[in-house]
């Protein structure tokens, strides 16, 4: 009799399927690839919070600094993740786009999807009050029988690599370029350089004593709405660097909506807008089949580029 009772326990725990907790019972990590204080990083954390409120659990930015052109320590991490859900991406353009092809075995192939994009940095090129040029075009003119050194956050950089691509393409080049850990109003003042290539929260301060050639953004900035776009200029420079959130392949659906509906709250929040009113940023919510769109497009945009730089 007991041995009949045993068997049909047994029985019993293999039919009936185990009851999973639901998504989420646990600390969700939002990780980010830079250090803090970014617009990724503020938003991020937005995020994070109001999904801490939202569902009632623990949940964190971490900071997992590597580089704009790898080795992105925190996309490995997000990588090698358990896909759950419980490990989040926040991750710029050169993650998905450039991460696979530089000689990463966790990052290739492409282990990700994005869940949807939600920033649009506000890089700008801009040169100092006394230049004397207006905007690109009269900075091509003048480029052409003048040196001028143009300063950058560094070569792999999407926003450097369509700076030189834009020169290259309007028939100039600069005599010299430099990488720098900030370029700021400062930057110009010194005479280090004669053209940056930076933020535009980073010379905000002195928007007004600077001119602003052009903007690397996939639309015009509201803070300088006179101010083309670099693909305004160059048709074929159609790219800006982004940032969005991303899960492992093997995520559930379940974990995903959840996820994407806290975003959506935050990017159209109240704080969000003045963010974006603060810095030019441009804030929006990019669904997961249009964000892999986006990473589709770019991905030829910067095999073009990288002809147009052979």
């Amino acid at each position: 009799m007991k041995k009949l009772l045993l068997s049909v326990l047994i029985g019993l725990l293999v039919i009936v399927p185990s009851v999973q907790a639901e998504y989420p019972d646990r600390p969700v990590t939002f990780v980010v690839p830079w250090p803090p204080g970014d617009l990724e990083d503020v938003l991020t954390r937005m995020i994070a919070e109001e999904f801490q409120k939202e569902y009632g659990v623990a949940a964190a930015v971490v900071n997992k600094p590597g580089g704009g052109g790898g080795p992105f320590p925190g996309a490995i991490e997000v990588a090698n993740a358990p896909a759950d859900g419980y490990t989040v991406g926040s991750f710029i353009i050169a993650i998905p786009v450039v991460g696979p092809n530089i000689g990463i075995p966790e990052l290739n192939p492409n282990p990700f999807d994005p869940i949807g994009n939600f920033l649009t940095y506000p890089f700008v090129i801009a040169a100092g009050a006394d230049a004397p040029y207006d905007d690109m075009q009269g900075l091509a003119e003048y480029a052409g029988s003048n040196d001028v050194a143009l300063g950058h956050f560094g070569a792999p950089l999407i926003p450097t690599r369509v700076t030189l691509a834009m020169a290259r393409q309007m028939g100039f080049s600069y005599s010299s370029d430099a990488a720098f850990d900030e370029l700021n109003c400062n930057t110009l003042a010194s005479g280090d350089v004669d053209v940056i290539n930076t933020t535009l929260q980073l010379v905000f301060p002195c928007k007004d004593q600077i001119k602003i050639l052009a903007s690397i953004s996939s639309e015009r900035i509201g803070i300088t709405p006179d101010v083309p776009t670099a693909s305004e200029i160059v048709p074929e420079l159609d790219i800006a660097l982004w940032n969005g959130l991303f899960v492992h392949k093997d995520t559930p659906a379940g974990a995903r909506e959840k996820i994407i509906a806290v975003a959506r709250k935050v990017v159209a929040s109240d704080a969000a807008k003045k963010l974006a009113m603060d810095t030019g940023a441009l804030i929006y919510w990019q669904d997961a089949q249009a964000a892999q769109s986006q990473i589709e497009k770019d991905i030829q945009t910067l095999q073009l580029i990288g002809k147009i730089l052979e």
